[in-house]
């Protein structure tokens, strides 16, 4: 059976969870590498996931320097997509009137 390993970079701008883990991460660049193996088909080349392994740092208070974790390459996905989502901005008032909770001020009496 053909196996196959990708390797990408992935950068956290804000700390992050995985279940699986039971500390917080902090922000910086994580490798994530995924397993793949070659289906055995007739027509075009295909693969199926074995496996997606996240290196982080050691755990706060060991002696341990990394670990390898597996992790729900769904669950990574979610992870990241909540990392690029704005942080602790207030909305502006484009946004207000995109979400319907803009109110306009009341109209003041004319002199």
């Amino acid at each position: 059976m053909a196996t196959r390993t990708s390797t990408e970079t992935v950068t956290f701008r804000h700390p992050f969870r995985l279940s699986g883990v039971d500390d917080m991460q902090p922000a910086g660049p994580y490798l994530v590498e995924t397993d793949e193996e070659l289906l055995q088909t007739l027509s075009a080349p295909a693969y199926r996931r074995l496996a997606t392994l996240i290196r982080l740092g050691g755990t706060p208070g060991s002696n341990e320097l990394g670990r390898i974790v597996d992790i729900d390459p769904a669950e990574l996905a979610a992870a990241r997509a909540r990392d690029a989502r704005p942080q602790d901005i207030a909305p502006t008032s484009v946004d207000r009137v995109a979400t319907g909770t803009h109110r306009r001020p009341p109209l003041l009496p004319e002199a």
